[in-house]
């Protein structure tokens, strides 16, 4: 799916959050996909593709990125944004869903499961943010930029220069040709027209250390998939604390070679992986 007919497809569900940005195509049993941070729900256009004869795929614009019009005052940290997911769902009429996320949005996710465990049939996470555990050296600056806005001019940058972009995004994309002008666009676009800045990333730690107790109890089936050349999330320290700490852990795969956003790169393996594990917990 292309960037064209991405936007074609979209659609706005008025919440109390605001009018909240989706894509939603194919049937079945609903599946939330949740981005990573510059990103919007455009990162799972392949993923969409694949798996739109299994599952009612929704992919929404988290608030901050991408097309999602924000109400004046909502919250948007892990757990505002996982308060407007429940309100989204509820517009659509959707009980319980499968959950993926990628990057923060697998951070989001895991607010949403501890908050919503009733919601979540399957859930599976990507590399991400996991307790206190981030950020780390590389990653504290990038969101302190994002966070003072100090990185507009940068995405401004990237957004006109695709070789600036390439740049920048290398530690998160195993492969440069993955990282396309329409991509680049459809991401930054949105996030300069609106001058957003990130998330206070020092309260969703916070948020994320004091919902340990919930997920250790919580027996929503998860798995967990996981780049092996991240940088951005240390991977030994993450999946330790995840196998002890998650209740429903059924697996841990760790991707080869692959980097942050690799969902977006490698679409059919993370659709194997997501049949595999529905047929195994269905």
């Amino acid at each position: 799916m292309n960037a064209s007919e991405f936007h074609t497809s979209r659609k706005f569900a008025e919440t109390p959050a605001g009018k909240i940005a989706y894509v939603e195509k194919g049937s079945g049993p609903a599946l939330l996909m949740l981005h990573g941070f510059p990103l919007n729900g455009f990162q799972w256009r392949d993923v969409i593709e694949d798996l739109q004869s299994d599952r009612r795929c929704i992919a929404p614009d988290l608030m901050g990125q991408g097309h999602t019009e924000v109400a004046a005052g909502q919250d948007g940290s892990f757990a505002g944004q996982a308060r407007m997911l429940a309100g989204l769902l509820d517009k659509l009429k959707i009980d319980t869903v499968d959950l993926i996320g990628n990057d923060t949005g697998a951070g989001i996710s895991q607010m949403f499961a501890a908050l919503y465990p009733s919601r979540v049939r399957t859930w599976t996470l990507t590399n991400c943010e996991v307790h206190d555990l981030w950020p780390n050296a590389m990653l504290q600056p990038l969101l302190d930029a994002f966070e003072s806005g100090m990185a507009m001019d940068l995405l401004k940058a990237m957004a006109s220069d695709i070789g600036i972009a390439r740049q920048q995004f290398a530690s998160a994309f195993e492969n440069q040709s993955s990282i396309t002008e329409e991509a680049v666009k459809t991401y930054l676009e949105p996030i300069i027209a609106r001058q957003t800045k990130g998330y206070g990333w020092r309260g969703n730690r916070e948020q994320l250390v004091s919902i340990a107790p919930k997920l250790k109890l919580n027996k929503i089936p998860v798995q967990v998939l996981w780049g092996e050349a991240d940088t951005a999330f240390d991977r030994e320290p993450s999946l330790n604390w995840l196998r002890e700490n998650l209740g429903g852990l059924k697996k841990i795969t760790i991707v080869p070679r692959a980097k942050l956003f690799f969902p977006e790169e490698h679409p059919k393996l993370v659709s194997v992986m997501l049949r595999e594990f529905w047929r195994a917990n269905s």
